[in-house]
């Protein structure tokens, strides 16, 4: 299934490339002159619910809080989240929160923070992002922007001790990333393999045959985001209009 995403950085809606977030050569696709809650009202409109809200840096809150005021209930927040503001969040709108970078701490994951967001809000509103880079043969979660490389490796072992404190998985694939050059194939295949709980992959997509192989390979466990390849984001592989039919077809 196909799943929206709202990329926010510096208050407006973007397509960047992963790798590059943080970097002083930050490379951006594209830059919207709408606002975050008109694609949100295109969301809710075409029922795309799951969706996610990503704040890539300070300066997005605004825009994030509009976007979940415009579709309450139907995307998920990420960026920024602890176990401090995690209900503000899901108060102002948001179905679930994403965490990723407040349970690692030293390259390692901070079970007593994790233990500290579940009872705050529960798993059933928790999204885990386990974003990841690929190192030798192995694939570890990143964090800090997509900069740092944690201990964690991503593999059947890990994803089922996560799934215990969440709902479903958030993983981009940074390598790939904003790249349009087609989805990490090996990657996805492992996904549906392995994910005990629903996940959404992000990163690559480059067409609707993409979309395709996503729901296929990933036994209907992987949904996929489509971001830069998407034309209501400047991209000229994927056009949205045939992502809302996609979904209509396989419900």
């Amino acid at each position: 299934m196909f799943r929206p995403c709202i990329d926010l950085h510096e208050g407006k809606v973007k397509q960047i490339v992963g790798g590059t977030l943080g970097d002083a050569g930050l490379r951006t696709n594209f830059v919207s002159e709408k606002s975050a809650a008109w694609f949100a009202e295109l969301y809710q409109r075409d029922r795309l619910f799951g969706g996610h809200v990503i704040q890539l840096g300070a300066g997005n809150e605004t825009e994030a809080r509009a976007a979940l005021a415009a579709f309450p209930g139907g995307l998920h927040l990420g960026g920024g989240v602890n176990a401090a503001n995690a209900r503000g969040w899901l108060e102002a709108g948001a179905s679930h929160v994403i965490v990723t970078s407040w349970v690692f701490r030293e390259s390692g994951v901070d079970w007593e923070r994790l233990g500290e967001l579940v009872n705050a809000i529960g798993k059933h509103r928790l999204v885990l992002d386990l974003s990841c880079r690929k190192r030798g043969e192995k694939y570890f979660v990143v964090t800090d922007r997509w900069r740092k490389f944690t201990e964690l490796v991503v593999n059947a072992e890990t994803l089922k001790k996560f799934s215990s404190f969440c709902s479903e998985f958030l993983i981009h694939a940074v390598d790939v990333e904003g790249l349009c050059r087609g989805i990490d194939s090996e990657l996805v295949a492992k996904l549906g393999q392995w994910s005990p709980i629903p996940m959404t992959y992000a990163g690559g997509a480059n067409s609707l045959a993409d979309l395709e192989t996503v729901t296929g390979v990933g036994g209907g466990k992987v949904d996929l985001t489509i971001g830069s390849a998407l034309d209501i984001f400047g991209g000229s592989g994927v056009s949205y209009a045939d992502c809302v039919k996609f979904n209509r077809r396989q419900k």
